[in-house]
């Protein structure tokens, strides 16, 4: 067997994709910011770069060369978890790698075998595969819908369930941008003794009081875990559980994802720090964030497409090759906007995902939405 014929499962795979118009490459960053989730326009902040400077010149290491349990716990590290625990309103907070690796350790670690796991159906891929693999067991209910997840609890318990519920949602939904039924949801929590886990990866820094997100009132509750991003509106890299501190020691000494990956650079735990100061310290960013989301709503309804009241606009066009065909056509008159297609979102909902940053002004918002109705038209 030759080497061409080891990779021919592969290759059909991917010719499969591409009939489906699903085949996915990667291209450069080109055009006006609309596809970043850089909402705040911090990825590049003069004050988080000098901050990361300084650190450097004051001996920081780039790397932290080790797991947190070995050699790779610094002292950058524990600043961060302090100020994001008194910032976020926590007991603890605890600093992954990234959002990915961080829905999918909690879910991996905390829920116990006899445990029930109910996740929006909606929620990000990361915190279904950590569902997936959980000694829990695991439910998917309806989106944004409290009332399906008492009744899977209810049905759980009646089948003989007697451990905890683990209620799984994103509080700023990625691909809809319309927000959880908090206050139903934890309102269901307590009454089922269940664990809320909140996912405020596209809140965290855009939302609630100094971008402390829409669980802030939640927050230092004992059935309360909520994970904050450092990727998105912080504009650095990582994520942050905050949760009480016996679950913090629990992931530390139970969480394989924790215990057995490097470090994240301690370099991005300073980024973290500085951005949190900077979402308490400067909220007009949030306000013209604002700005750009009420603008693009009033634009979106004018042109009869669905208003998410969020920084998030889904414009779901159904078809993935006229999905992607849109996406380009765009592209090429100077817009990233990017197109999303299955697996990602259901199927027979493959949509453009315009995500307003503080990267566009006002001016940008308007002629792209001028540009998708000419587009919008004439492919009709």
């Amino acid at each position: 067997m030759n080497g061409r014929a080891l990779l021919e499962r592969y290759d059909a795979s991917l010719r499969g994709l591409a009939r489906k118009g699903r085949l996915r490459t990667l291209g450069p960053r080109s055009g006006l910011d609309f596809a970043s989730n850089d909402y705040l326009g911090l990825a590049r902040s003069k004050r988080i770069a000098e901050a990361v400077a300084a650190a450097l010149a004051a001996g920081t290491p780039v790397g932290a060369t080790g797991s947190r349990l070995l050699r790779g716990n610094d002292p950058e590290h524990e600043a961060l978890e302090a100020k994001a625990a008194e910032f976020f309103g926590a007991e603890r907070a605890l600093f992954f790698g990234g959002g990915y690796i961080a829905n999918f350790a909690v879910l991996t670690t905390l829920p116990q075998k006899g445990d029930l796991v109910v996740l929006d159906e909606l929620i990000h891929s990361s915190a279904h595969e950590g569902a997936g693999v959980t000694r829990a067991e695991a439910v998917v209910v309806a989106h944004n819908d409290a009332g399906a997840v008492d009744d899977a609890i209810v049905a759980w318990r009646a089948l003989g369930g007697t451990g905890r519920p683990w209620i799984v949602v994103e509080s700023l939904y990625s691909m809809d941008g319309d927000r959880a039924p908090i206050a139903e949801l934890i309102a269901v929590a307590d009454r089922h003794d269940a664990f809320l886990f909140v996912d405020e990866a596209h809140a965290t820094g855009v939302y609630g009081p100094d971008g402390r997100g829409f669980a802030h009132d939640l927050e230092g509750r004992d059935n309360v875990v909520v994970l904050h991003t450092c990727g998105k509106a912080l504009g650095a890299s990582g994520a942050l559980v905050t949760a009480p501190a016996a679950l913090c020691d629990y992931l530390v000494n139970r969480c394989r994802p924790f215990i057995y990956a490097t470090a994240p650079s301690p370099l991005m735990a300073v980024a973290a720090a500085t951005a949190l100061d900077i979402v308490a310290d400067e909220p007009e960013r949030r306000e013209r964030l604002a700005g750009l989301a009420a603008l693009a709503g009033k634009r979106a309804e004018e042109l009869g497409l669905p208003v998410s009241g969020s920084q998030i606009l889904p414009v779901v066009v159904g078809d993935n090759a006229r999905t992607m065909t849109l996406a380009q056509a765009l592209q090429a008159r100077g817009f990233d906007v990017r197109g999303i297609r299955p697996p990602t979102v259901p199927e027979g909902t493959a949509r453009l995902r315009i995500s307003l940053t503080l990267n566009v002004g006002e001016d940008d918002v308007s002629a792209l939405f001028d540009a998708l109705s000419e587009e919008w038209a004439r492919r009709q």
